[in-house]
């Protein structure tokens, strides 16, 4: 694993200058703009669940000897209270976060790239392995995270979304090292903290299982099992259920510990039933309707009489859409993470564009088998479009009254059919890439023969 580290880096020497440059960057918008840039009020910046605002406001109740889910304004996890709380006026632990999310996924992607080219030299699709050796994805990856402007945003928005993505982060790390401790809590403190990456279990189980990407096996039945016996140490896969087991055992473990510790902060002040229904009730019942860029919130504004079917319906959705892509994808598990955080993202009841920044820069892991992907300037398009128009469309609604709340749904709904289209091009586009290595690897036998 170190050798290609180490080839990485001495043929892409500018991206330690562009990863520094990048926290330059958001160390003097904060100094020098600290009240000019006000993304903390942007709905699409930051929500009830992530504001640092509503943070700050849960910790001044509990140092007062009060619950700090009185009242309506925070619900989150008390263990923020007592790791962020002292830091609600500083950037800088966010500014942490996102450097070490970005090296995180670099080096995700660097084992990727290990894994892949295995998997192309054992099936001699040489064509592919060329792109495959010569194009640092880990180091794209992980550059598109940091100068990606909506995670810049997030950053100066004072929301805690770069805590969570990295976590969301760690996990899939940990997974993809086979590191079970680390994967387990890295699930764990996610799904805590936001509950919607609990659906990320199926991904980081085949990831600890079996390991890292590979192209299916099934679509090269012609490969000579001999072949295959030869380099059984290097290319067959064997599921490993001891490790599942010990995933599941250490994030009983990790979860176990982290309702002790949830118990303890709240021991004087609230209890446990009390912070599950302040926050994964609040999650899943949407109380709060301030506007979002979520277009869950367009329909229960809108359709007020059928709330609870369209509650109902969106979250059941996400658990629908979990076996049938675990199916398809089980042999891409780092890939199905990504589509997993993606549609979780446009379906869930808070979104925020820490959120799109996320599964934006893990998608970039994947721009080798992404190359051909369709509508990508129509996407980047519409992403921009939709972006830029929403805070202009609120402003019209709130503040100037010139406009009505449509316009604001407008760029919502548009927004999330991006996402959508998003999501669908790019899994089809990797089911196309295993369909070229099937067809570039056939050709090879016949040549052979």
């Amino acid at each position: 694993m170190e050798k290609p580290s180490e080839k990485s880096t001495k043929k892409q020497p500018w991206f330690w200058s562009s990863a520094v440059a990048s926290v330059i960057l958001r160390l003097v918008l904060i100094v020098y703009f600290p009240n000019t840039l006000n993304f903390s009020s942007r709905p699409e910046v930051s929500t009830p669940l992530t504001s640092l605002r509503r943070l700050a406001e849960g910790y001044w109740l509990k140092q007062s000897s009060m619950s700090p889910y009185a009242g309506s304004m925070y619900h989150g996890s008390p263990l923020l209270l007592s790791i962020l709380g002292p830091l609600t006026i500083d950037s800088l632990a966010f500014v942490i976060a996102d450097f070490i999310t970005a090296i995180l996924i670099r080096a995700i992607g660097q084992l990727l790239q290990v894994a892949d080219t295995k998997s192309l030299k054992s099936l001699g699709a040489t064509t592919h392995l060329n792109v495959s050796e010569n194009f640092p994805s880990g180091d794209i990856a992980a550059l598109v995270y940091l100068w990606n402007p909506l995670t810049i945003i997030t950053c100066l928005g004072y929301s805690t979304s770069p805590i969570e993505n990295l976590v969301t982060v760690l996990s899939i790390y940990g997974a993809c090292m086979r590191l079970v401790p680390l994967a387990a809590f890295g699930w764990v403190i996610a799904s805590h903290l936001s509950l919607y990456p609990v659906i990320l279990v199926i991904p980081l189980v085949l990831l600890v299982g079996s390991g890292l990407d590979t192209p299916p096996r099934k679509l090269f039945p012609y490969i000579d099992d001999d072949q295959i016996q030869n380099k059984k140490s290097s290319n067959q896969i064997i599921f490993s259920w001891r490790r599942v087991f010990l995933f599941f055992l250490w994030a009983s473990i990790w979860a176990f510990y982290v309702l002790i510790l949830c118990g303890i902060s709240l021991k004087d002040y609230s209890s446990l039933g009390e912070m599950f229904k302040r926050t994964y009730g609040f999650i899943l019942s949407v109380e709060d309707l301030s506007p979002n860029i979520g277009v869950l919130y367009f329909f229960a504004e809108v359709f007020d009489f059928f709330r609870n079917f369209f509650l109902m319906v969106f979250h059941i959705n996400i658990l629908f859409m979990v076996l049938p892509l675990a199916i398809r994808l089980h042999h891409r598990p780092c890939f199905l993470a990504f589509v997993y955080i993606a549609i979780s993202s446009i379906l869930k009841s808070y979104p925020s564009v820490g959120d799109s920044a996320l599964y934006l820069g893990l998608l970039s892991l994947f721009v080798n088998a992404l190359a051909d992907m369709q509508f990508s300037f129509f996407l980047f398009s519409g992403y921009l479009g939709t972006l830029l128009l929403s805070p202009v469309m609120h402003n019209l609604w709130i503040w100037r009254g010139t406009g009505n709340a449509n316009f604001y749904y407008a760029t919502a709904m548009a927004y999330a059919c991006f996402q959508i289209i998003l999501v669908v091009e790019s899994v089809s586009s990797m089911l196309n890439h295993d369909r070229a290595l099937k067809k570039c690897t056939t050709t090879v036998t016949k040549k052979v023969q």
